[in-house]
């Protein structure tokens, strides 16, 4: 029987959750807010874990301000767990040098990089796939992912293509080579990847030991490779200025760009426990309470002739009459209503906000 993994956690935990404004805001993104229960999503995220990966084997990574909203919900950990980001420059950069800070206790330990903004409805599953996952990052030469079944043709995810055909097991997991990433399709691509089978939703979820990462990168990837080493003579010499000096100079892009869909020996376990991104307002109507006509509302509420509304207004009556497909978020200082199948461009709104110098309402 193999050893069992050494699993260390990255939470990435630094987004600014510009899609869920105006309850989201740059002093209190999304994974600090209680959306999906009474608990924060970060706070979920780590419970979530704990049985499996226990409190001294987590890493967080954010920027300086977060890490202070991080330090008061997840207290105790040693300084050295809380990594701040010397500047905001995508999750390539983030994960070098969180994934080097662990190499040097141990090259050989297993890191699991999870969201700190995701929903999963079936934690013991998640475990259950996170325990075989480690197993075979620590096994294979490879890189891991959670593939997740696609229950509707979505254009908001990027895609894997899966290998057919005989698949490696671990913890009789069946595992199986990623062919490609595909970027968020159109709406016909999409529909054909359903029919033709083999496709599942890339969760942004990753496992792999430190010293096959370092190889990856040196192999698939050299332009980051180069900030990998300096980052990690930093580390060794303690010198934060080396090691901020080194992060600078690393490409400003995500680890999927980067790395991922570039390398060669990606793995991926199915991820059938109830996984949603909750990218979007919209998302939430399948998980808060709807009523008969499919309206969510959070708060009190005087509902007629309205269907397929979202609707956030706690400690307020909301009385909807006659309106459809709408979201309606009020916060002490801001009103958003819009359309649901344009609650992706929330975005838009903080551009012009922010080119209008209405830093306030950020």
């Amino acid at each position: 029987m193999p050893p069992k993994p050494d699993i260390r956690a990255i939470i990435l935990a630094g987004g600014s959750g510009t899609r869920f404004w105006p309850l989201s805001r740059r002093r209190r993104a999304k994974q600090f807010l209680p959306i999906v229960s009474e608990r924060t999503m970060f706070e979920e995220t780590v419970g979530r874990i704990l049985p499996l990966v226990p409190a001294r084997r987590i890493y967080t990574v954010a920027n300086a301000a977060q890490t202070r909203t991080i330090r008061q919900l997840l207290p105790g950990l040693r300084a050295d767990q809380y990594i701040v980001e010397p500047a905001p420059r995508n999750t390539a950069p983030s994960l070098i040098l969180a994934t080097a800070r662990i190499s040097l206790e141990n090259p050989r330990a297993v890191v699991a990089v999870l969201a700190s903004d995701h929903l999963i409805l079936a934690a013991d599953v998640f475990r259950r796939k996170l325990a075989a996952a480690a197993e075979a990052a620590a096994a294979e030469d490879a890189l891991i992912t959670f593939g997740i079944p696609p229950s509707f043709p979505s254009t908001g995810y990027g895609y894997l293509r899966l290998a057919r055909g005989r698949a490696r097991t671990f913890r009789r997991e069946p595992f199986r080579a990623v062919e490609a990433f595909i970027e968020k399709p159109s709406a016909e691509k999409a529909a054909a990847f359903l029919a033709q089978g083999g496709y599942a939703w890339n969760s942004g979820m990753f496992l792999w030991r430190a010293d096959v990462f370092a190889r990856k990168l040196e192999r698939f990837a050299p332009e980051f490779h180069d900030g990998w080493s300096k980052i990690l003579a930093g580390l060794r010499a303690g010198s934060p200025g080396r090691v901020a000096a080194a992060f600078a100079r690393i490409p400003a892009t995500s680890i999927d760009y980067a790395l991922m869909e570039k390398a060669r020996g990606v793995l991926a376990v199915e991820g059938d426990f109830g996984w949603s991104d909750v990218g979007a307002w919209s998302s939430l109507a399948g998980l808060w309470r709807r009523d008969p006509d499919g309206n969510a509302v959070k708060g009190a509420s005087v509902v007629l002739e309205a269907r397929n509304n979202l609707a956030y207004n706690p400690g307020r009556l909301t009385a909807l009459l006659g309106v459809d497909d709408l979201v309606i978020i009020n916060t002490p200082d801001v009103l958003l209503v819009c359309r649901r199948d344009k609650d992706q461009s929330v975005k838009r709104i903080l551009e012009l906000l922010e080119r209008r110098g209405d830093a306030e309402y950020l």
